[in-house]
């Protein structure tokens, strides 16, 4: 089973380091085009910032990144080793410093641009990208709270909610899981549902 992580939206963080400030901003991409096009973005709003160092990642695509002016290897490539550590991709990340008078020294500058891409992707949150089993099935409201439940139990998550005299889920499971899952409402229905089976999607599911 082929599935990986992207970021589940876009994410922002703010850090402070002897006077120093330093903003990150992380986007999910597609392709290259957008991740130069966001850094394009990102200096032009912060144009006044001492620095406007950069990396972006695609998934069986290529990896930069930029130090923009701080010292070789501070920059750049932690913010990279960030994302490789935790196995995301399909994104590009920038972290703005406001220079604050005071030099932090290579080690300063290298935990200043971790944190700062660890926080912004925190901020995003993560997404798993993968094939998924779509189901259908109703429910009353009553149970609706008990449904969500053993969804999240099997590694599923609710694709739609549709509200009339009961509840219309339709639902997105985990091959591997999905069999499972209907047999585990067919039993707590005692016998009274069963999930049907709607096709398969390939997308991004974001992780709680």
């Amino acid at each position: 089973m082929t599935e990986y992580y992207v970021p589940a939206g876009p994410g922002e963080s703010e850090y402070v380091e002897k006077r120093s400030r330093f903003l990150g901003h992380i986007r999910p991409v597609a392709n290259e085009e957008e991740a130069r096009a966001f850094i394009a973005a990102m200096k032009k709003e912060y144009y006044d910032a001492r620095h406007n160092c950069w990396c972006y990642l695609l998934k069986d695509g290529p990896e930069r990144y930029s130090d923009d002016g701080e010292p070789q290897g501070t920059a750049g490539i932690p913010m990279l080793e960030v994302f490789r550590r935790e196995g995301v991709s399909n994104l590009v990340c920038v972290v703005t410093r406001y220079f604050g008078g005071v030099l932090l020294g290579a080690g300063g500058l290298f935990r200043a641009y971790t944190k700062s891409a660890k926080d912004a992707l925190d901020a995003a949150g993560l997404a798993v990208v993968r094939r998924w089993v779509v189901l259908e099935f109703g429910c009353s409201y009553a149970a609706l709270e008990r449904m969500k439940l053993e969804l999240s139990a099997y590694g599923g998550a609710v694709d739609r909610l549709d509200y009339g005299s009961d509840v219309q889920l339709r639902v997105l499971l985990p091959e591997e899981k999905s069999v499972a899952f209907s047999d585990r409402i067919f039993d707590l229905s005692g016998g009274a549902t069963r999930p049907r089976a709607a096709g398969e999607s390939f997308q991004a599911v974001p992780l709680h």
